[in-house]
């Protein structure tokens, strides 16, 4: 049986009064795409948080290839190889695609306190990733991120996590007002890179995407998970909707008229 990469046990928050998650347990197996699924404040976002060292759990542990790990910011999730890709991608649309593919993990050159950026380093890796997620443009490296389209930085925040050879990959809403061929490319990856080494956790509002790339589909509701190892080629998008609502056959059918 393949091994756990990550498991988050008994995880806790609270906002001041408010407990976002409740004493929950979520796991992603190596080489796994598993889509988290949930209404808003169903807990999704604060639990992918809460992994990438956005914000600190209240209780519970964090565990990779069965060592339990200290998550306290991002750094730390991106050391212990978790690189998060959210929907506004967190890129620096003044710079330009090379500088955002390495940003504060520049490659330099010289000797000593003299060395500087390996802009022609960062230029040839940034050509070289671009083509692997799909941009088949000619786009220059040295093109500012404000000049791309909505899919094309999606595919350099991407191309970025691929670099680093991260092991796991979040990706929140990465089709979110994205074209139709954008959309497709960002699925292509999510859809290839357990063929790449990676595992993937993948949060959309739209089912549908969901079921064409993942392996097993987890669905939190109030801040628990409600239902963690649903296979998409078993279950229907119907089925899963019902499990996100929490509603039966008759009144899901009555909401939708």
């Amino acid at each position: 049986m393949t091994q756990d990469l990550v498991r988050m046990e008994n995880i806790t928050k609270f906002y001041g009064r408010v407990q976002a998650l409740d004493n929950v347990t979520f796991n992603v197996k190596e080489k796994e795409i598993v889509g988290l699924l949930g209404d808003n404040g169903a807990g999704k976002s604060t639990l992918i948080k809460v992994l990438s060292g956005a914000v600190p759990s209240s209780s519970g542990s964090i565990h990779i290839r069965g060592k339990k790990v200290d998550i306290n910011s991002t750094t730390d999730a991106i050391a212990n190889g978790i690189e998060t890709i959210y929907q506004d991608s967190a890129l620096v649309t003044q710079l330009s695609i090379a500088r955002n593919l390495f940003l504060g993990r520049e490659p330099v050159t010289g000797p000593g306190i003299l060395n500087r950026m390996d802009h022609a380093k960062m230029n040839q890796v940034a050509g070289d990733l671009l083509r692997r997620v799909g941009i088949t443009k000619n786009i220059p490296t040295t093109t500012p991120i404000s000049a791309l389209s909505g899919g094309e930085r999606q595919a350099v925040a991407i191309a970025r996590a691929m670099y680093f050879d991260s092991d796991l990959i979040i990706l929140d809403e990465p089709t979110n007002n994205l074209g139709v061929a954008e959309t497709r490319g960002v699925l292509n990856f999510v859809r290839n890179a357990r063929d790449r080494g990676h595992s993937c956790i993948f949060i959309a509002h739209n089912i549908h995407h969901v079921f064409q790339v993942v392996d097993r589909i987890v669905v939190m509701r109030q801040g628990t998970i409600v239902a963690d190892d649903i296979d998409p080629k078993k279950t229907s998008v119907e089925e899963v909707e019902l499990v996100i609502t929490g509603m039966s056959d008759e009144e899901l059918a009555a909401a939708t008229v």
